[in-house]
């Protein structure tokens, strides 16, 4: 038996396999462009974070000029930070205007910095800003010294006179009273501006003014501890026997007013004095007066009119100035029912040591001795064209005995009239006799005496008109009147008569009223210094 074995059925006829060849995957150009793009972006980002610098905040009084995205901050017309924002501060009293600055700009936010807003100015000195009408406005700023920082800052409302980094230096002066100065005035030094007034403010108490300058550098080493500061100010107009004298610094000053100073040549310069504290004289002749180590007041009491006499007024002791005048009043006497006139004055007997070869001669004289030996003060004119008076100290050996006296602790000194005051006298006492001659008496009799005359004239005329008409009696009758009025006229020109009196006494007063004036007008001839000093007494 045979076995029989399966057969296989034939296979189906299949396709073939293609052998697929893959590629590999490779990045297309394509790409590189966004990636590239957002590497440059990212590097951007990262640069501008890391070049942003400090975000400060400033505080001004209104938001005139600012606008957040435009307005920028410069430094020196360098463009170094821009306001992001302006808003309201929470009491509504001020605007803040927050700025983001570069990076660069980290280091000027010293604490002493100062912000502006730039925009056109018209003041006193000039124009300012006329460049921000076309560009627009902007915050300028000033970079401190102080090593302190600090980012929130107040705005001025006015640009700074002088820039922190101006060399120079900064100098300060008491003052009575500002004048016509103001921010800006300059300062002169032999009529050359060599600086500025920065600020000024009143003392707490009220008492003076203090007044801040800055010198700039090299006029700065001119300040000395010897130099004397004064107010330059308009016009100073003075009359001497030169003539008239005017002299100003400069048109500016006239306009700002201003400040001058001057330095003793003997002083070489060196280092300047910084802050150091002067005194601002109202003139320079005042400036330039030696220093008073003394002060000594005394009070005068006159018994006239006290009109052309001024608070200031000097006084003098034969044509020194030792003083000045510092008050005037009134002052009531019970005693005698009527006023007095009181004048105060503050004298420098120190002054005197100055111009005496011995030295220190004013500790050597007291007030009592002074006026035991005749020392009184007096009213002068010290202008006859404005009429202004001063006091003159001077020794009148035949002025009456006194003594000092002190009153509320302030010594007065004894007075006498004054020259022009004398004259006023005399001339009185002159009126007062011509006025005692019976004028009008003698001017009646004087007028009878022409009538009658006339009369009598009238009837020589009718005479000689009518001699052939008239008989003998009349013409004795006519005679007889012609008697009448010759023994008339006789009684009133005899020697003895009230007229030739009268006129005798008239003529003898007129004769001594011109001995008197041509006296004057000789002496007046021989000094002519007497109208201002008066006649000096004969020892």
């Amino acid at each position: 038996m045979s076995s029989e074995t399966p057969q296989t059925p034939p296979e189906a006829d299949l396709p073939q396999a293609v052998p697929v060849r893959r590629r590999r995957w490779a990045p297309s150009l394509v790409w590189l462009i966004p990636v590239v793009a957002a590497l440059i972006g990212g590097w951007l980002a990262v640069h501008a974070v890391l070049s942003r610098g400090p975000i400060i905040t400033i505080a001004f009084q209104n938001a005139e000029g600012i606008e957040a995205g435009k307005t920028r901050i410069k430094y020196k017309d360098v463009e170094i930070g821009e306001v992001t924002s302006v808003a309201l501060s929470p009491n509504r009293q001020s605007i803040i205007a927050t700025a983001q600055l570069s990076q660069q700009a980290a280091d000027y936010l010293a604490e002493d910095s100062r912000f502006w807003v730039v925009r056109p100015r018209i003041s006193g000195g000039g124009v300012t800003g006329l460049g921000t009408v076309l560009s627009g406005s902007y915050i300028g700023m000033d970079i401190g010294k102080s090593a302190a920082r600090k980012t929130d800052f107040v705005g001025l409302e006015n640009p700074p006179i002088i820039n922190a980094d101006l060399p120079g230096h900064t100098f300060f002066l008491r003052a009575d009273n500002l004048g016509s100065l103001n921010t800006g005035s300059p300062v002169y030094f032999r009529r050359v501006p060599v600086g500025q007034v920065t600020g000024y403010e009143l003392d707490p108490k009220g008492g003076f003014v203090r007044v801040s300058i800055f010198i700039g550098a090299p006029y700065d080493r001119f300040v000395t501890a010897n130099s004397r500061f004064w107010h330059a100010s308009g016009v100073d107009v003075s009359l001497s026997a030169d003539g008239l004298n005017v002299s100003t610094q400069s048109l500016a000053a006239i306009a700002l007013g201003g400040i001058a100073f001057e330095t003793p040549l003997t002083d070489n310069g060196g280092v300047p004095l910084s802050d150091r504290n002067f005194i601002l004289h109202a003139t320079r002749e005042k400036a330039l007066q030696n220093p008073d180590r003394e002060m000594q007041p005394f009070r005068l009491r006159f018994h006239q009119s006290l009109r052309g006499l001024s608070v200031g007024a000097p006084v003098d002791f034969r044509g020194i100035p030792i003083g000045e005048v510092t008050a005037i009043g009134v002052e009531y006497v019970p005693e005698r029912k009527d006023f007095d006139m009181t004048v105060d004055i503050r004298t420098y007997p120190s002054r005197l040591d100055t111009l005496s070869r011995s030295g220190h001669i004013s500790g050597k004289l007291s007030p009592q001795l002074l006026i035991a030996n005749g020392m009184r003060a007096q009213l002068r004119a010290g202008n006859l064209l404005t009429g202004q008076l001063y006091v003159a100290l001077d020794f009148f050996r035949d002025a009456p005995p006194a003594k000092l006296i002190v009153r509320n602790g302030l010594p007065e000194l004894p007075t006498i009239p004054g020259d022009l005051e004398e004259l006023q006298r005399v001339l009185q006492r002159i009126v007062k006799r011509l006025d005692a001659i019976p004028f009008d008496g003698i001017g009646k009799e004087a007028s009878a005496s022409l009538k009658s005359l006339q009369q009598t004239l009238d009837s020589v005329k009718q005479l000689s008109d009518g001699l052939n008409q008239q008989t003998v009696p009349q013409a004795g009758k006519t005679l007889e009147q012609l008697q009448q009025t010759l023994e008339a006229t006789r009684q009133a020109m005899k020697a003895d008569s009230p007229l030739q009196q009268d006129v005798r006494a008239a003529a003898q007063e007129v004769k001594e009223t011109a001995r008197s004036f041509r006296a004057l007008a000789d002496y007046l001839d021989r000094h002519p210094e007497a109208l201002v000093r008066g006649k000096e007494k004969q020892p």
